[in-house]
């Protein structure tokens, strides 16, 4: 199982839409809006690195109001 951190910028006044919205999204294990540099962030898993790729690009990227995501993998060192 592969988990990621994907940080999301919205339009000004949508985070908690997005957030909402996401938070539905099979594969989405959790999404809150947030202060700072990015408005939501999300916890996401997926079988395979291509299957994260798809739910982010194809689901989560689609979601009305975001304007810039950014993926961040979990790894274990």
């Amino acid at each position: 199982m592969v988990h990621a951190y994907i940080l999301i910028q919205t339009e000004v006044g949508k985070a908690a839409a997005v957030a909402g919205e996401i938070s539905g999204i099979a594969g989405v294990t959790t999404a809150e809006d947030v202060t700072g540099p990015y408005d939501v962030i999300v916890r996401a898993e997926a079988e395979t690195v291509d299957q994260l790729g798809q739910l982010v690009v194809a689901k989560i990227q689609n979601v009305d109001g975001i304007t810039r995501t950014l993926t961040c993998p979990v790894v274990h060192l």
